[in-house]
């Protein structure tokens, strides 16, 4: 990562980012009770354009997740809002390379006190300059973690929660300190669900196999992406239960999602993926979701949207409600 950008959202306005601090006794500090997302912006260098990736269906889900966890703020949560509150930020934090955005809806009332309901919440937001999150190129090695993915019945996996994510780390820990690079997390039936953090495929004879969201995960909108992408490139595929003993079975694997972006998988638990190389199907979904993110072909306008001049004052009207959600 790049220096941080120095302005921030938060508490209705665009501040310096080092005056975007909470309180120690912040209820979503001391609990986890928030949600949030990654969003990518990719900078185009032949054209000089900045371009944000699904940035509006991204701003859905955050609303979404808030909704699941009934933190409020709906319907103030609007996506068109949100969207223009990040655009202005891109542009007043003026960056000229790839970029990542993190929007987080959280709980910032001051309370001990275990519970949602009557505790204020605020929306913030920040932009970090970011390259590529793991090498993309290179294989990488992954681990069937000990570690369970939450189920749904216990913690909402269609949300984003900010305290779920100590699920991920603990996993994504062990996987490193073991010497890989990432871990992949069963369901608690010991079905395949994720990787701590982003979705996974597999391909089998030609085909394109992906955990069904029934099955404890996040449903990616990079993987959403990656489906749509698959479609156009004529690739079949087949979303539904995966099998631990399918991973080392498969001819290709990779994972998808706005932090690895699409990365290819040559080993699980010490045992070579297909010829232990990136597989042609992998090579051909990650340069076309890279070209289209990037500008660089005109498929899936509706993916990008342009960084332009600054928007609006009007975006930085207060998102806080100190009410019951």
């Amino acid at each position: 990562m790049s220096e941080p950008a120095e302005t921030a959202y938060f508490q209705g306005a665009f501040v310096p980012r080092a005056e975007a601090r909470i309180p120690i006794d912040t209820h979503a500090f001391n609990y986890g009770t928030g949600c949030f997302e990654g969003i990518r912006a990719y900078w185009n260098p032949d054209q000089e354009r900045l371009y944000a990736t699904r940035l509006r269906d991204h701003m859905v889900r955050l609303a979404r997740s808030a909704r699941i966890l009934g933190l409020g703020l709906d319907p103030a949560l609007d996506p068109d809002r949100l969207s223009a509150i990040a655009l202005e930020l891109l542009v007043r934090n003026g960056h000229r390379e790839d970029t990542y955005i993190r929007p987080i809806v959280y709980k910032s009332g001051a309370t001990i006190k275990v519970a949602l309901e009557g505790i204020a919440t605020d929306f913030c937001c920040f932009t970090q300059p970011m390259g590529a999150y793991l090498d993309i190129h290179k294989g990488l090695q992954l681990t069937v973690s000990a570690w369970r993915r939450i189920d749904d019945n216990a913690i909402p996996a269609r949300a984003k929660p900010t305290g779920a994510y100590v699920n991920a780390a603990i996993a994504s820990d062990q996987a490193r300190r073991l010497g890989f690079d990432e871990a992949i997390m069963l369901t608690g039936d010991g079905h395949v669900a994720e990787a701590s953090s982003a979705n996974l495929f597999l391909v089998q004879d030609g085909v394109l196999v992906t955990p069904a969201v029934s099955d404890d995960l996040l449903v990616g909108i990079t993987r959403d992406s990656v489906l749509q992408l698959a479609g156009r490139e004529g690739i079949p595929v087949v979303e539904r239960r995966v099998d631990r003993s399918e991973l080392l079975a498969a001819d290709e694997c990779f994972l998808c999602g706005t932090g690895v972006q699409v990365a290819p998988v040559t080993g699980i638990d010490g045992r070579v993926v297909g010829d232990g190389q990136m597989g042609p199907i992998t090579a051909r979904v990650q340069s076309r979701y890279l070209a289209v993110v990037r500008g660089e072909v005109a498929d899936f306008p509706q993916w990008r949207t342009l960084v332009g001049p600054a928007g609006a004052p009007a975006v930085a009207a207060s998102l806080t409600t100190a009410g019951p959600p």
